[in-house]
């Protein structure tokens, strides 16, 4: 008779002080979460006749003993009772983090090489930014009045200055995010430190049996000191010649763990389960509002988003020659590539990888191939021209996979090339991706102020205005017809003194008037054929009260965080 029972957590009246028996067991299968891993056991066992224990020696410290599950079948009945799990003096091992420990010093010597260049291209940033407060009256030679000829060139300077030494902190902010999110991963995946006597875990199976049984037990558990990251590959084809554009996505999973257990030849799953995570929603606290009392000193310090990677310019190309008999033989056939097997869930996906896998267990990073999918993407040419008079190629496309794309790096190429690293954040199935491809060198791209007008006020309570226009041109030297995004902002008030007025007559009509909840920024898309141009103005009036002065300041966007804002004074 076969039987299966899950392990209770009340001992079985008349089970204490049974005798023992060891359970020698392998791990069969473990299935990986980002935040640890369950394990599952195999072991047989000879039941005595009566109460016994059946003992699984030596398993990590790290286990959790609320997930430990039993089940047993045999070649008779038999009752498992209480689940006991005892804390033991370990063995001496040996710590196995070389791998992770140099990764781990060559990541925080670049993290302090970074913080060290930020402090200097903020230092440098605050000098600009206190020269441009420097009135004109005082910059002229002996501290005079400069020549009013002369402002024009000095705001121009301020405004360029600023705008590359917000370019050049954004790149190297956008390098120490990356640096440190490396370094948080192999934190996670570094495991508990191991030391000399460590303790191990035993579980003590309490059973049953009216007679000898030959019994097999299955024991899974979840223990800490092992995780996976997903990252993907990104390849595009931009066609041409009459082909059609294509992007090839392959999501991949990397495995660590340090669990101290050897996973060898097991069944291998990944889950995207966070079992580490919380549970429930938290709880909201009251919440008083009063009076404002501003502080003497404020300085506002907000993070900058990741820069699209810079394109790589160098391609390389190789021609293999074939002599007569290499072209008669067969033409080689492309390996398979195999992926996992997804079965997404109404709250998870998990996926089977084919086969069976050994992981190490000195932290060593594991890859495996999830899934791959060829994409028909829609490809447009995104400018944002006050910012960098360059165009960057973006493919869009909507992910139709049953499992969500979880927040991880990409490795972009673009016609072969490998261009660069970007970042995909949480997709959910059916939701939009677009992913930055580089800069598109084939469309030329300029940017200039056309006019600026800012009066004076001559007697008190008079308004002043400032009016700016600025034309963008766009030329194709493309072989085909392209579509184009040109991105341009008008600054916004939300003070009823400060009125800020587009001028219609002076500024092309935009396509779509307030991009993603954005205030003050607008989109401009048009499809441009070859060798032609296409013109875009944006002019504004701004009023305020003469006794006053406005400043330009940087607001968060509706993204993951705040954007950036220099002050447009060009």
């Amino acid at each position: 008779m076969m039987t299966r029972l899950a392990a209770a957590l009340v001992l079985a009246p008349g089970l204490a002080g049974a005798a023992e028996t060891e359970l020698s067991s392998r791990i069969d299968r473990v299935t990986v979460y980002p935040d640890g891993a369950v394990v599952t056991r195999l072991g047989r066992a000879e039941l005595l006749q009566g109460a016994s224990q059946i003992v699984l020696r030596g398993l990590p410290a790290t286990i959790d003993p609320a997930s430990i599950r039993v089940e047993g079948k045999g070649s008779g009945a038999f009752a498992v009772g209480a689940v006991d799990v005892r804390l033991v003096p370990g063995e001496a091992r040996p710590v196995l983090d070389a791998v992770i420990d140099g990764k781990l010093k060559t990541l925080n010597e670049e993290k302090e090489m970074l913080a060290g260049r930020i402090s200097a291209i903020e230092a440098k940033r605050a000098t600009i930014e206190r020269f441009g407060q420097t009135g004109p009256d005082k910059l002229g030679p002996d501290g005079k009045a400069l020549p009013v000829a002369d402002w024009p060139a000095i705001f121009d300077a301020i405004g360029v200055s600023l705008v590359k030494v917000h370019e050049e902190l954004r790149g190297v902010r956008a390098r120490a995010a990356d640096v440190a999110g490396e370094i948080a991963a192999l934190e996670r995946a570094r495991p508990q430190p191991g030391r000399p006597g460590a303790p191990r875990r035993d579980i003590a199976i309490a059973v049953e049996a009216a007679a000898p049984v030959a019994a097999e037990f299955a024991v899974s558990y979840r223990v800490g000191g092992a995780g996976w990251t997903p990252h993907y590959e990104a390849r595009l084809s931009t066609g041409g010649g009459g082909a059609k554009p294509a992007l090839d996505l392959v999501r991949r999973a990397e495995l660590r763990q340090r669990t101290g257990e050897d996973w060898s030849d097991v069944a291998l799953t990944l889950s995207t389960t966070r079992a580490a995570g919380g549970t429930r929603a938290p709880d909201l606290s009251p919440v008083q509002v009063m009076f404002f009392e501003p502080p003497v000193l404020y300085e506002a310090r907000r993070s900058t988003a990741p820069a699209p990677m810079a394109a790589a310019r160098a391609k390389a190309e190789a021609e293999a020659l074939a002599d007569q008999t290499e072209r008669a033989a067969p033409a080689p056939v492309a390996a398979e590539v195999q992926t996992a097997t997804i079965e997404a869930g109404a709250y998870q996906a998990s996926f089977q990888v084919p086969g069976r896998a050994t992981i190490p267990q000195d932290g060593s990073t594991k890859t495996v191939v999830l899934s791959q999918a060829q994409i028909a993407p829609t490809l447009i040419a995104r400018i944002t021209p006050e910012l960098e008079e360059t165009a960057y190629l973006e493919a869009a496309f909507s992910h139709d996979e049953a499992a969500a794309l979880l927040p991880g790096t990409v490795a972009l190429h673009r016609d072969g090339t490998y261009i660069g690293r970007g970042r995909i954040g949480l997709v959910a199935p059916g939701d939009k991706v677009a992913l930055g491809f580089g800069a598109d060198d084939k469309l030329k791209v300029t940017r200039a102020p056309v006019r600026r007008r800012e009066n004076e006020p001559n007697w008190l309570g008079q308004t002043r205005t400032d009016l700016r226009e600025f034309r963008t041109v766009v030329k194709s030297l493309h072989a085909q017809p392209v579509t184009v995004t040109v991105t341009e902002r008008i600054p916004f008030s939300e003070s009823s003194a400060i009125t800020v007025e587009t001028l219609a007559a002076q500024t092309t009509p935009p396509t779509e008037k307030q991009v993603a909840d954005k205030r003050g920024v607008s989109a401009w898309t048009f499809d441009l054929a070859p060798g032609a141009e296409k013109e875009i103005k944006v002019a504004y009036r701004i009023k305020w009260p003469g006794d006053r002065e406005v400043t330009y300041a940087p607001q968060p966007g509706p993204g993951p965080g705040p954007q950036p804002m220099p002050r447009p004074l060009n």
